[in-house]
């Protein structure tokens, strides 16, 4: 929610928000399982968590899963990941040696940090343990620009990924030109914020959106590249994110939760040579498995049978809905900031276009009608006149 283009009233994101405006829209696009490993590793397999087996963080992603890079390269592509990796449990700071890449050839990853400022790396074959300058973002989208400069007009396809740590937490540390942008008086908190963490929420909300701009310059600086080498009509470019984060709302913080800023990701796709430079947004309920065979889809490559999520591209040309208008919601193990001790829950549930369903292991937990309360405020379980809203 944390863009303007998303009606948020307080970020200043005008990069991405003129990027919507040439892309395709999944406003109703989700993390279904809304925390890092999990995520990441559905979007490398195509697969759900309880397949892959990436329930947690930290844990190793089988490499004998089907691989987005593999997959990219057996088709004659040029293979790029910069930036944070997560899924190869051998530690947050460790070396990862080429056999599990997942087929991606430059390499210029750490598997995990949240200290943006001081920010390691490894790269390639060098088991030397790198730095990146200054704020880490900034430094691994202007080595992505230099990948891209760098490419000749005859050089093969080319497939990167581009993953920035922030706006994750801590929120404070983002360049100070950034923060000086916000201040915590000035802001317009969401309803579902309560009146006893205005105060904490002000605070982190100008570290959050701090960070949010400053990947929005990233973007733009990004987009200009691919503008200037003359890829842009034949180039897909996707941002999306691996999870939101509650920054206060419903009296929460952070991820794996399943109200709406926790599993509610952005999903802008822009492929101008299929879909032209008019944005368009679109209904269908998206998740992150779907991302691997959507993008094989568009790029006219084999989906494998291993591949759980769907294709979406017949959907983005006006064909059907492949979801069923469904999205999947899950924590099959919660951990960590939200152990049970701490609030936690195994969940299962699923969103549509209107409704979230949720069930704990107790039973029937939480049930919103979005189109009418879009901060979840008001829980309808045993509300009898929504006791047929799903048929309907």
């Amino acid at each position: 929610q944390a863009f303007g283009y998303a009606a948020d009233p307080n970020v200043q994101t005008p990069h991405i928000d003129r990027f919507a405006e040439q892309s395709l829209n999944f406003e109703n696009a989700v993390s279904g399982c809304p925390v890092c490993c999990p995520a990441r590793a559905s979007l490398l397999t195509g697969q759900s968590p309880l397949t892959h087996g990436v329930i947690v963080n930290d844990v190793s992603l089988s490499q004998s899963s089907p691989f987005m890079g593999k997959l990219f390269a057996d088709q004659g592509y040029e293979t790029a990941y910069i930036g944070k990796w997560h899924v190869d449990g051998h530690g947050r700071s460790n070396y990862i040696p080429r056999e599990r890449r997942g087929g991606f050839d430059y390499w210029k990853v750490l598997e995990c940090t949240h200290d943006y400022n001081s920010s390691h790396y490894y790269s390639g074959d060098n088991q030397e343990k790198l730095k990146w300058d200054g704020y880490d973002a900034i430094s691994q989208t202007q080595d992505a620009i230099e990948y891209i400069r760098d490419r000749g007009p005859q050089d093969d396809p080319f497939l990167m990924i581009l993953s920035w740590g922030p706006p994750h937490d801590p929120y404070e540390t983002a360049p100070a030109e950034y923060r000086e942008l916000y201040s915590p008086d000035t802001l317009e908190l969401r309803s579902n914020v309560p009146e006893e963490f205005a105060d904490w929420t002000r605070k982190s909300l100008t570290g959050y959106y701090a960070h949010c701009t400053a990947l929005d310059d990233c973007m733009g600086s990004l987009l200009q590249e691919i503008d200037r080498c003359g890829l842009t009509d034949d180039t897909i470019v996707l941002f999306f994110s691996d999870h939101g984060d509650m920054v206060g709302s419903h009296a929460m913080n952070n991820k794996q939760k399943p109200w709406e800023e926790s599993v509610s990701v952005p999903f802008l796709l822009r492929y101008p040579d299929k879909f032209g430079y008019k944005g368009k947004t679109l209904k269908a309920p998206i998740d992150i498995p779907d991302i691997l065979p959507t993008l094989l889809g568009l790029c006219d490559i084999e989906i494998p049978a291993a591949c759980e999520g769907r294709d979406f591209t017949s959907y983005m040309n006006g064909g059907p809905d492949p979801s069923d208008g469904i999205a999947f919601l899950q924590c099959p193990h919660p951990f960590g900031q939200w152990w049970p001790g701490a609030g936690g829950r195994c969940y299962r549930g699923v969103r549509d276009e209107r409704y979230t369903y949720v069930r704990a292991l107790e039973g029937p937990w939480l049930f919103y009608d979005n189109e009418r309360d879009p901060f979840q405020l008001k829980n309808l379980l045993g509300d009898a006149s929504y006791s047929r809203a799903w048929r309907e």
